[in-house]
């Protein structure tokens, strides 16, 4: 048994300490240093993975350097889901060998997430392994989702040296952990969940994925200020780091890329939760405009926005009230406040109306987030439509960026977002008019209103 020992670790980047210091000389952060009992890895415990083969792979192989143009690549099939969003945001599917971690608040659907997948790789046999769940929970999880597959294993077990054990009985072609944070390792004596442990799982697990070419699919716990628990390390050693984002009490939920070296981060896969488990959701534009009714109502626009590579049509709902206090208030959902307050000092400044003493509330419907700039002329002609009480026609939408001195500035991909609106039957979009330049705008079936000023849009919709 080797000797035990005591040390700090700081929170925040895994940087270690043989005592309590008040500033992290590694990160910066204050007051981040935990007291943790350890291990002194002199030996390699039980409960480190090692190959099945007698000789440990690459124990008698020296690397030496290479010129990168001796360095021959043939790119692996990925592993395709029947996820056709999961695909997306992964660049095309599973890389073998990869290693991706999976974030997200509690009760948001990660589990439900991960067992879906594990259910639809018919053809692979899969291990997924829990750490806070029984067998039986799991169990009332799969019936729900009515999908059964035979080539699926459940195994409830925190300890690594136990999870390597049935790996290498199993023989697993994909590996789901759930989750990282409940794992314990026998190389470390502090508790699971410690920076410590959460960090030295992950190398046992990224170092069976590098060896083996078994994707490894990991739960991370997220803390209260949104961030991926444990140390930021574990980012960087992971292949790709995913966020499943949403409001638990809407349906809807988005899969976010953060980090991928296997593919772009501007992709994401929207769903929609329901009771049999997560919907994909391919057209995202025509289930967030599908809740408008037949008649035109003031203070809704519709704009033309990009979430990743995809073009999304989203209804953005302002009220525009009379301050019943001496300050009036600010609110906006699922859009930056900043943004808008400074939105609302160009309406004032420089097409003269009187904001200062109303109250304005913005909505972004769905329940989605967005900061794309293109929204903002649709935030303009809805706070507009709401003070003057004038509704806007209902096949009209907007897309284009307002500057400080009233200016509509072009945004990226109008191409995109013009196909997207005439898919989805709009007859008029309005859009900066230096978008307009070199535009063929014969190639689609929508009328395009360029504008230069902020005023020259306002006069369109309102008169």
């Amino acid at each position: 048994m080797a000797k035990l020992k005591t040390l700090y670790f700081c929170q925040n980047c895994g940087a270690q300490s043989a005592k309590w210091i008040g500033r992290c000389p590694s990160c910066g952060e204050w007051n981040t240093y935990v007291e943790e009992v350890v291990q002194k890895a002199d030996t390699q415990a039980a409960g480190s993975w090692k190959p099945p083969t007698a000789v440990a792979v690459g124990s008698n192989k020296v690397a030496k350097p290479r010129p990168v143009s001796e360095i021959h690549f043939e790119e692996e099939a990925r592993i395709i889901t029947q996820d056709g969003e999961l695909n997306r945001v992964l660049g095309g599917g599973l890389v073998p060998g990869s290693l991706v971690l999976i974030g997200g608040e509690p009760g948001i659907g990660k589990s439900t997430l991960m067992l879906q997948i594990a259910m639809s790789l018919h053809r692979l046999k899969v291990l997924y392994v829990s750490g806070e769940e029984s067998e039986q929970q799991i169990k009332m999880r799969a019936e729900r989702l009515g999908d059964q597959h035979p080539g699926c294993y459940i195994l409830t077990e925190t300890n690594t040296q136990n999870i390597f054990k049935q790996i290498d009985q199993l023989q697993p072609n994909v590996l789901i952990i759930d989750s990282i944070q409940t794992l314990h390792s026998g190389l470390v004596e502090s508790g699971a969940g410690s920076v410590s442990q959460v960090r030295e799982c992950t190398a046992e697990l990224l170092k069976y994925a590098k060896e083996t070419g078994v994707p490894v699919l990991l739960i991370g716990h997220i803390t209260k200020d949104g961030s991926i628990a444990g140390p930021k390390i574990l980012e960087h050693m992971v292949d790709t780091v995913l966020q499943f984002e949403g409001d638990r009490h809407l349906s809807y939920r988005i899969l976010r890329t953060t980090k991928n070296r296997f593919g772009s981060t501007s992709e994401l896969g929207i769903y929609e939760m329901q009771g049999a488990g997560l919907r994909q959701v391919s057209n995202p534009s025509e289930i967030l405009l599908s809740q408008r009714s037949g008649e035109s109502l003031s203070g809704m626009a519709i704009g033309a926005t990009l979430e990743g590579n995809r073009p999304l049509l989203v209804e953005v709902q302002a009220l525009v009230t009379p301050a019943t206090y001496g300050t009036p208030q600010r609110s906006s959902t699922g859009f930056d406040s900043k943004r808008l307050q400074m939105l609302l000092a160009v309406l004032e400044k420089r097409s003269g109306l009187r904001l200062g003493q109303h109250d304005v509330f913005l909505n972004i419907a769905g329940g989605l987030r967005l900061d794309d700039p293109a929204l903002d002329l649709a935030v303009c002609a809805a706070v507009v439509s709401s003070l003057n009480d004038v509704p806007i026609q209902g096949e009209i939408c907007l897309a284009a960026e307002v500057g400080l001195s009233g200016e509509i500035r072009a945004v990226s991909r109008l191409d995109q977002r013009l196909t997207e609106a005439e898919k989805l039957g709009f007859a008029e979009m309005y859009i900066s008019q230096f978008n307009a330049r070199g535009l063929d705008l014969k190639r689609y079936g929508i009328r395009v209103q360029p504008a230069g000023r902020l005023d020259e849009v306002l006069n369109g919709l309102f008169g």
